[in-house]
């Protein structure tokens, strides 16, 4: 998660963090379709639910603080940026379950959709980003920011702050 205020040409970061939103005692929670792939089927999509709760819970807690602690230095947060991935709709469960492929890519969907709804929870405004959409000129231009906050400055980073700032823009 990175916080920004100002523009593309302008950016700064005011909050940068790694949401944990996958609780490390709940067994499963990082990979939950890898984890429920050979189960029966109404085991697979409870379990997937067991899941799905606690990252939304953990997500809540995470952006909660982090709006908290952002609004204590006189930043309000109003709006998130988050960063999509294929616009591709997923098939069933049984589906999903029988593609090692899918398995990753509705990982990477139902993490996204906690972010969301968490995002939602906390009254924010959402705008969405397709990461196709981010392209290499604004990314560079993202570049500098690395220099004076430190490192780490990860390309996750550089697209977050790109959907922050295009939420911003949106707002």
């Amino acid at each position: 998660m990175v916080a920004v205020a100002g523009t593309l040409d302008e950016p700064r970061v005011l909050h940068r963090q790694r949401l944990i939103i996958a609780d490390p005692e709940l067994p499963g929670s990082k990979q939950p379709y890898h984890f429920v792939a050979g189960l029966p089927l109404a085991q697979s999509e409870a379990e997937l639910e067991i899941r799905i709760a606690s990252s939304r819970a953990l997500a809540v807690e995470a952006i909660s603080a982090s709006i908290k602690a952002l609004a204590s230095k006189h930043h309000p947060v109003t709006v998130c940026g988050l960063v999509l991935g294929s616009s591709r709709t997923l098939p069933p469960l049984p589906a999903i379950l029988a593609s090692h492929a899918l398995i990753h890519t509705a990982e990477g969907q139902l993490f996204r959709d906690v972010l969301a709804w968490a995002a939602q929870q906390c009254s924010l405004e959402i705008t969405g980003v397709a990461e196709n959409e981010i392209d290499a000129k604004s990314i560079q231009r993202l570049e500098g920011l690395g220099k004076l906050i430190g490192p780490p400055w990860t390309q996750d980073q550089k697209f977050a702050a790109f959907a922050a700032l295009k939420a911003l823009l949106n707002s």
